[in-house]
């Protein structure tokens, strides 16, 4: 499931909500890709000390290019309980 262009159509307050859904989704998957192993590398090959310092701006653009891709539909079904959070207050 791919989501809409966060433009396409939608009202000014719907960009506003697509869009901070997907930064919740992005730290969603951010935070899940530390626990799989991405964090870095350890041994004779690894960056040393700054690369373990870095690790976290690579897996924020990993789960970034991975939510503009689609992510795993969190981003969308979180965009829709804020739509309907926002038409049940008017």
């Amino acid at each position: 499931m791919t989501l809409p262009p966060v433009s396409a159509n939608l009202s000014p307050r719907s960009v506003q909500l697509m869009k901070k859904a997907q930064e919740l989704e992005t730290s969603f998957l951010s935070e899940m890709l530390s626990y799989s192993g991405l964090d870095g590398q350890t041994g004779a090959f690894c960056g040393g000390i700054g690369e373990g310092q870095f690790a976290s701006f690579l897996r924020d653009a990993q789960a970034k290019a991975m939510v503009e891709k689609g992510g795993l539909g969190l981003a969308h079904n979180i965009f829709q309980s804020l739509a309907r959070r926002d038409v049940a207050k008017s």
